[in-house]
Order: structure tokens, then sequence, then C-alpha cells
């Protein structure tokens, strides 16, 4: 009767996972740390050696080495294991690759292999030094997955692989990325730590400087390397090798030769080439890829009188011309995944080259041993020939005469075994000579053999002989590039956007959007935005211009000119809050465009609580973060405080100021009475206010200056500056409307005339607009109300006077 056992959902799980983890950690996605190889690409190795698919022979279906990798040792889909045999071939992935492939093995441009049954592999020449001597016991084995013959545990690997072609992969809570090194620099290291044990990082850099990766490049930073190599966690920036080539009438154009490491290439001169196209930097003329057979080469032409240095800085920046390459040297040792640092992966390799030497020097003693004892037999043997003939022909068999020959002659059954095989035919030509000679070679062979189990250093020397041997044969120049410090990139705005005139618009409601002139004069008739909106700027400006927004709460948000979002004019546009978080009835109440961040002018601030400021524009300049957050130009003194209206002046030398509150109080005072105070501060005292008063707005004023302003009934009043008397600040103002018992009259904005008296535009609560010619009135004195100019009923209250806006573009 069979038991049911009840289990959690939680330990079923947990079992179940843990063994699946231990099982794709050990058996797929890590590399060992002896010969820095996965599984899948030990059995690869392994089988191609098996079946004599080595690189003195002719090359063979890459079909045929999948199937035997996959029907003897690697049971899962013949696409994995193509996939990593094909990796093994690609001279841009692998430092020294492993394999050779005749036919399509894909492409730096992401091209794929062609299907198996088309290419042909074999192994490499540098792969015969990974299988060298794996026929003499120098490493363990198991059975395969059916257990039918065995498999290597590991490679003997004569050269550290795990540094020569690096390695890259992702497992159960584990991931590594190890990168390819110079052959060369890591023999010379682990021959350096083999003299010296306590040898620190600094003596291995020596040897090892970095990565050398074979698509070359440029490798800046030595702090990330010499991190990465002590902890086996860093990072370096990888960037291609490029020159600028000068053309004739002024061009110039970047070639690059190399590029970076893993970088698909197509997809890198595309990403380029849309820069281009959508004119993210003003002056690259075409983008080809010249890539043939007699290497890389990837050609930018620039348009004349081009920053060439600038576009490159830039494309450093904004493409796979330069990455960031992160260290992460995760790989197997003793069965556990563990992070190492350089002197332990050498460390490691060393003690296992020591353990492959030490155990091929036993398997040739012992095979040295039993021939010298086949050897003495044999020399015995010819020294009683006719006696051993003799035996031999009265015995009834094989068996027979070798029992005879061991019972007579005191021969071991081994070296009466050789006699009986002897033919005939040898002994006429058998010298006692030559086998007393060989018997001879191999007494001193195993007298060496014998000093290089026992002797420490007689085995180091062997090993270090070995090594040179390898980096004699297959050492190379290095590839890439090590520079100490990482280039800091500055990109010239010049570069980047185009010097070009636009058109700019900003509305009440917050959208903001920029156009081309053309797009501007196609369809300059409608504004794209919604009925109840207007735009509160509108006008043409530089790319390279830079945008200040105010809101009504003491937020400034800034723009360079090129950033906002490029659309026809007919559209809406972006509304500011979809990157800066505003709250849902804070307006933006005041717009500048400045030519440049240098400005020696200040911003005048006045709040509807009577609160007045100057601020430095060096105060105002914006910090990394402009593109998410709005920085505070004014700090609010009550939660109902609102900024009425910020003033830019250039020179604000002389200058008067006036307001005027909502109950037709005006003040009159210079300018130099406000003080000049930073972004963080509510300012000083502008007008003494009385119980539910407020101020409506402020504007800079002369002598001879005339104020339109407009109450909350409709009515429209003119009325000169010279008529309020200059006084200072902090006043409570004289009054320039006549009060009423009923209905009395409201001030709710004012604006100053220009001097030849434009138009003004009054937008009132149902978003009419009313315009209003200043000549078609006479001006009033302090104690009149006006003329009544618009029908509230119909139109609605009164909100904003201002002066008419000009046509963007003058026809």
């Amino acid at each position: 009767m069979s038991k049911v056992e009840e289990l959690t959902l939680e330990e079923v799980m947990g079992e179940r996972f843990s063994r699946y983890s231990k099982s794709i950690i050990q058996e797929r996605a890590l590399p060992d740390i002896r010969d820095g190889l996965k599984p899948v690409q030990r059995r690869i190795l392994y089988a191609m050696n098996k079946d004599g698919n080595t690189y003195d022979k002719g090359f063979r279906k890459s079909a045929k080495s999948v199937g035997n990798v996959m029907g003897n040792f690697h049971p899962h889909g013949d696409s994995s294991i193509y996939e990593a045999l094909v990796r093994m071939s690609q001279d841009w992935k692998l430092r020294e690759p492993l394999i050779e492939m005749h036919g399509n093995n894909g492409s730096m441009d992401g091209d794929p292999a062609a299907a198996m049954r088309y290419t042909e592999a074999r192994l490499s020449k540098i792969s015969t030094e990974m299988l060298r001597d794996i026929d003499k016991d120098t490493v363990d084995w198991v059975l395969n997955f059916d257990d039918t013959e065995y498999e290597p545990t590991v490679l003997p690997s004569r050269f550290p692989n795990l540094l020569v072609n690096g390695s890259t992969g992702i497992s159960a809570g584990y991931a590594t990325d190890i990168p390819p090194h110079n052959l060369g620099e890591v023999i010379d290291a682990v021959l350096y730590l083999q003299k010296h044990k306590d040898a620190t990082l600094d003596d291995l850099m020596q040897f090892v400087k970095g990565p050398d990766f074979p698509t070359g490049g440029i490798v800046q930073g030595i702090d990330g390397i010499k991190k990465a190599y002590e902890t086996g966690h860093g990072k370096i920036i990888v960037r291609a090798k490029t020159s600028i080539e000068n053309l004739r009438g002024n061009k110039s154009q970047i070639v690059i030769t190399e590029i970076p490491y893993e970088v698909n290439k197509a997809q890198m001169v595309k990403r380029i080439d849309e820069i281009r196209l959508n004119k993210k930097i003003d002056g690259i003329a075409e983008v080809r890829d010249q890539t043939d057979r007699n290497g890389l080469s990837i050609v930018i032409e620039l348009k004349r009188d081009v920053d060439s240095n600038g576009v490159l800085n830039y494309l450093f920046k904004n493409t796979d011309l330069q990455i960031s390459y992160s260290f992460n040297m995760v790989a197997i040792n003793h069965m556990r995944p563990e992070r190492l640092s350089l002197k332990k992966i050498l460390l490691s390799y060393l003690e296992f080259q020591q353990e492959v030497i030490k155990k091929r020097t036993t398997y040739n003693l012992n095979k040295a041993k039993d021939r010298q004892h086949i050897v003495d037999g044999l020399i015995k043997a010819l020294s009683i020939l006719d006696d051993v003939i003799k035996t031999i022909r009265a015995s009834n068999n094989r068996k027979d005469a070798r029992d005879n020959l061991v019972k007579q002659y005191d021969f071991s059954e081994k070296q009466a075994d050789a006699i009986v095989a002897l033919q005939l035919y040898r002994l006429t030509n058998t010298d006692v000579t030559e086998l007393q000679k060989e018997s001879e070679d191999l007494a001193a062979k195993i007298a060496e053999y014998n000093k290089i189990i026992d002797d420490p250093k007689e085995l180091n020397r062997v090993l270090a002989k070995e090594l040179k041997q390898i980096a004699k044969e297959y050492r190379n120049d290095r590839k890439t590039e090590i520079q100490e410090k990482i280039s800091d990139i500055k990109i010239n705005t010049d570069v980047i956007v185009p010097d070009e005139d636009v058109v700019v618009l900003v509305s009440h409601d917050g959208y903001i959007k920029r156009s081309s002139l053309r797009s501007y004069t196609a369809s300059s008739d409608e504004t794209g935005l919604k009925d109840e909106d207007y735009p509160i700027f509108m006008e043409k400006v530089n790319a390279r211009d830079h945008l200040f927004m105010f809101t009504n709460k003491g937020n400034l948000i800034y723009r360079p000119i090129f950033e906002i979002s490029d659309v026809k004019w007919k559209d809406t546009g972006e509304h500011i809050s979809q990157t800066i978080g505003l709250d849902s009835d804070e307006e933006i109440v005041a717009t500048f465009s400045f030519t440049d961040l240098k400005q020696q002018g200040k911003f005048l601030i006045a709040t509807n609580d009577g609160l007045i400021k100057q601020v430095e524009f060096s105060e105002l300049t914006p910090g990394r973060t402009y593109k998410k957050h709005a920085y505070m130009f004014n700090k609010m003194k009550h939660d109902d405080s609102r900024i009425v209206s910020v003033k830019y002046n250039a020179e604000p030398d002389g200058k008067q100021i006036i307001l005027i509150s909502r109950l037709g109080l005006a003040l009159r005072f210079d300018l130099d009475e406000v003080s000049t105070f930073g972004a963080r501060t509510a300012g000083v005292k502008s007008m003494n206010l009385g119980e539910d008063d407020e101020v409506t707005n402020f504007q800079v004023v002369d002598d001879n200056s005339v104020l339109g302003l407009v109450t909350q009934r409709g009515s429209f009043k003119k009325i000169a500056v010279k008529e309020i008397s200059s006084t200072s600040r902090a006043r409570k103002g004289v009054n320039i409307l006549r009060e009423l018992k009923r209905d009395p009259h409201r001030i709710v904005d004012f604006a100053v005339l220009t001097a030849d008296e434009q138009p003004l535009e009054v937008i009132t609560s149902r978003r009419k607009f009313h315009d209003i010619l200043p000549t078609d009135y006479s001006l009033g004195g302090r104690y009149s109300n006006g003329s009544f100019v618009i029908d509230v009923a119909t139109e609605g209250t009164p909100e904003i006077i201002r002066n008419k806006p000009n046509e963007v573009i003058d026809n």
C-alpha cells in the first residue's frame, strides 16, 4: 500500500527550486575557475577532440559535431549546443577562438550564423593546449547522462582560458562578466606568482594591465580595473578608437576603426544615422559603414565648418561608441559559485596546473615502470633464448607456455605474456644492446619523474618551461589601449543645437511647444491650443536660447529652447506637468527668454500680500535636476500668497515701480528702495495694505508713463503716472478710483501703455478677448472710474489686461 506524504507547497517549491538552481549554477551558466569553460563548451571541445576533429585535419560538418555532443554528453537542444560552438569560433567575442569555422559564423552586426548543416568546424590550434595530456589521467572523469561512457569534469587547460577568453552568463541568483585578457600578460603574471606567492595586486598588475578585448578599443579607468581585480566587481569605460580626418572645403570626417566589446555594430551605425536624421545635432552629413575583409571602418562625414570634436563627444555620450563595462568575476570554485579576485583566479589556475603536471608525471612514471619491467624480462629471455624456445615448444597452448615460463625461469606473468607474444621474426633482429639502451633510458625517465613528483621546485620548473613555451608560440600584441583616467565629456551646446530661429509658445494652461518658422508661417492662424486656452508667451527665439517660466506659487521652471518638444504649429505641444509636478491651481505668470545664462540683470518679484524683492539672475541659474524639478524663486509668507508678476531689469538704475491694489490704491517709489535677496526669501514690504485688500499687479515706469487699468465692472481708465505722487516703499498709497456706495469699482489689472498707444487686450473669465484702443479714450483724473467698455453680462468679468501681442514674424 503506497504511503501518501503531505507537504506544504512552500516546502515542495523551495526544495525543487534549490535543486534546479544548483543544477543551472553548476551545470549550465557559470564557468569553472580552472579551465574557464561552461559544461556545454567543455563537452564540445572534448567530443570534437575524441572524434579527431582537430586543427591538423580537415573540417567537418558542424551538424555532425553537434549531434555527437548531444547524443553522448549534452542531452539538451541542438540550437544551444550549436550557438555555443559558433560563439567559440567568433574572433570578435573570444580573444583566442577555440574553434575554426568555414562558412557564415555570424557577424559583429548581430547576424546569426548559417544553419549547422551548411557550416564546417574543427578545433583551433590553441584548443589542443586545452586538451593536451587529457589521456594521461590528469583530470577526473564522470559517467555521462546515460552511463555509457565517461566525460571529463574539467579540461587540463594548459593556458589560463578563464581570463584569456573571459566569460559571460546568468544563472539563478548569480551572473558573471569576466572580460577577455591578453594571453602573454596572463601567463607572465602566473609565472611571477609561481615565484612570489605573497605577490600584491600591484605586482600582478605590472603584467596584467587590464582587459584586452578582441575588438580593441580604449579602456579608461585604472581605478575601476584595480577595484575589479581586488574584489571581483568594478566598472570601466570602453570607447571606440576614432580619428578625425580633414577633407577639402573645410570639411572633416570621423573614422571609427575599433568599437567597444560586444556592441552591435549595425545598431550603433543606425543610432548615429537616426541622430543625423532627427537633427539631434547639427553637422552630420552622412554615416557610412565601410567595413570589409580588410577591417572595420565606419565613416561619419561632417558638414563644412563643424566642430568635429564636439560631434564626437556627443556621440560618445549618446551612442554605443562609448559604453561602461561592469566586471563581475564569478566562477565555480570547488563546486561553489564564488566572486573572485585576480590573484585568486591566478592562484587557483597555478595550483590546478601543478596538479595536472603531477598527475601526468605519475601516469608517465607508471607507464615507464611497466615498460621497464617488460624490457628487463625480454633481456633475461634473450640471455636464455634456446631454453625459452624449448619450453614454449613443449607447452600445449599460450596459457600453458606462459605458466611454464613463470614456473621454470621466475618471469612475472606480464613478462611471460610479452615473451609469448613476441613474434618469431623479431628474434632475428632483436639486439640485446638496444633493449639495454631502452632500459637505461627508462631508468633515467623514471628517476626524472620521481624527482618531479618528490621535489616541488622541479615540478614548478617543468610547469614554467611549458607555460613559457605556450606563451612563446601564441603570444600576440595587446589590442586594447589602457588609459588611466576616465575622460570627462563636455558637449558644446553649439554642436547639439542648430543655430536656427524657432517660434516658442507657452500657454496660460501650461502647454509648451516650439515649431519651425516654416510651420508657424504655414498655420499661424491656429495655435493648436484648446478654445479656452491662450498664449502668455509667443516669440521668435533662437534654438540655443534659454526659457525661464515663473509660476504664481514661487516656482521657476527652466528649459533650454532646444529641449522643448519640436512639433507642428497646429499641434498642442507638451504639458509642463508631464515632467514637473505642479499644483492643480498653479499658473505660469511670467516667461522670459535669454541668449545665455550669464546675464547681469535682476528679477523684480512682487506678491499679492504686499511683499517685494529683487533677485540676481545668477541666483536663479538652473542646476542638474532642472528636467524633473522646479526651483523655488520666492518663499511664500502665507498659504494663500501668490506672485502677481515678475519683471526682468537688465539695467535697474534710475527706474521706478508702481503698485495698485484691488481697492484702488496706487503707490509709486524708486526701484532702488527694493533690496536684493536670495531665491528662498520672501522679500520686504511693498505696500501697506488694508484689510481685505491685495496687490493686483506692479509695473516698472517713469514720469512719462501712462497706465491703462480695468475694473471688475468692465470699466477702462487711462491715467498718467505723474498723477500719482512718488513717495517711498511700504506706504498705503493714494486712491485712484471714486468710491461708490453701491457696487463699487475694484481694479483687477493694469498695464503700461506703449509710447504709440498700441491696442490693449482684455481677457475675461469666459475666455473672451476684447481689444481696446487707448487713443479712443482721454486721460482720467485720480477720482474718475473710467468708461464702460465691456459688457460683463455677456463677455464675463475682466481678469487680465495686457499689451496686445505683436506678430511673431514681421511681414
